[in-house]
């Protein structure tokens, strides 16, 4: 068993097969050797590190792919497993919050996941759609935008 530490000090205590499907963690665990310290992770609260861990338990069996099979994995947004998709169903802070672990962590499925995820939210969306589902503002003032726009069109033109 290996001893994770989110960065608001929840510990968890996890099987090196769970552990496994991070590159980071792999690398960290080997460093630490048998000892029992505990692996600290600043970048990543409790609530996510519960939720990646729930993900790393359900794939840990899944085999493991160098990075010459990865060309043949499915990478259209739509080729998502049940189980997946069903995990998936979080609040937007989650969702963010799994991306960055998941980079962090270098779990790449997981991040897969996330991202596809992402591009299932925004599929079909326009630019105001998105900004207002993200609650992303928008930066530009309005004569700044005119001001794109005539740009854009002058650009178009030609």
């Amino acid at each position: 068993m290996v001893k994770l530490v989110s960065s608001d000090k929840e510990e968890f205590d996890v099987a090196m097969e769970v552990v496994e499907q991070s590159v980071l963690l792999t690398k960290m665990a080997a460093g630490h050797g048998e000892s029992d310290e505990a692996i600290s992770l600043p970048e990543v609260t409790g609530r996510v590190l519960a939720k990646v861990i729930e993900y790393c338990e359900q794939h840990k069996s899944d085999q493991k792919l160098d990075a010459d099979d990865r060309d043949d994995v499915p990478k259209s947004s739509e080729d998502i497993l049940q189980w997946d998709k069903d995990f998936m169903k979080v609040d937007q802070d989650m969702l963010f919050g799994l991306l960055l672990a998941s980079n962090y962590l270098d779990i790449k499925p997981l991040l897969d996941l996330g991202c596809k995820t992402v591009a299932n939210m925004i599929r079909g969306k326009s630019a105001e759609e998105i900004r207002e589902k993200f609650n992303i503002t928008d930066e530009f003032t309005e004569e700044e935008q005119d001001l794109i726009n005539k740009e854009k069109d002058w650009a178009e033109d030609n």
